[in-house]
């Protein structure tokens, strides 16, 4: 979940960005320092969007630059847990296919792709149904649930848990196809209906 949250902070501006407009210096310097940084409470620091408030500069004996206390409007990303993410295959390995969503990637088990059995094709680089003969390859775009979130101070140490076993979910070429499919039965049902109708 996107979220845009005010943050208080002090901020070091250096004498070579005096010559700057101050409220983009602070907030590129924030941004420099804050930026990709995860944060248990509040999720994944990605921009700052506005100052709010600047405080006076104030120096301090020995360094040259001015030190701002400031109130920055910050955009985060927060995965929820149960939330419906859209991303993009990036990669699929023996035991399942990493998938980007925004700022992260998440990693969808091979057993929470479908139903099905999933091989592993490392040679073409997908995983195929044994039964369904469904396919998921990279650049694939798929729909999927955040099962599980383990957010560390190091991004790269973070890990998100997805599933694609549920209903809506998956490959969305494989939902159009099961919504054409629920169509075919619908209007069967219903021509079932009209033929009895008649019968009587």
């Amino acid at each position: 979940m996107y979220k845009i949250l005010t943050v208080e902070d002090t901020v070091r501006v250096p004498p070579r960005r005096f010559n700057e407009d101050l409220e983009t210096v602070i907030m590129s310097e924030f941004e420099n320092v804050v930026a990709g940084r995860v944060d248990k409470n509040i999720g994944i620091i990605l921009s700052v969007t506005k100052v709010r408030d600047m405080g006076e500069g104030k120096i301090i004996m020995g360094d040259g630059a001015v030190y701002y206390d400031v109130k920055l409007d910050v955009l985060v990303y927060q995965p929820v847990l149960n939330e419906i993410v859209e991303g993009t295959v990036t990669e699929i390995i023996e035991f399942g296919a990493f998938i980007n969503f925004g700022p992260m990637d998440g990693l969808a088990h091979v057993s929470q792709i479908t139903e099905d059995y999933m091989n592993y094709d490392q040679k073409n680089a997908m995983l195929a149904g044994r039964e369904s003969n469904k396919i998921l390859k990279l650049g694939d775009t798929v729909r999927a649930r955040i099962v599980s979130i383990s957010l560390k101070p190091k991004f790269a140490n973070s890990k998100i848990g997805l599933t694609m076993r549920q209903p809506y979910l998956g490959k969305l070429e494989w939902l159009e196809e099961e919504k054409k499919a629920q169509k075919v039965k619908e209007g069967k049902i219903k021509e079932d209906k009209v033929k009895e109708g008649k019968k009587k």
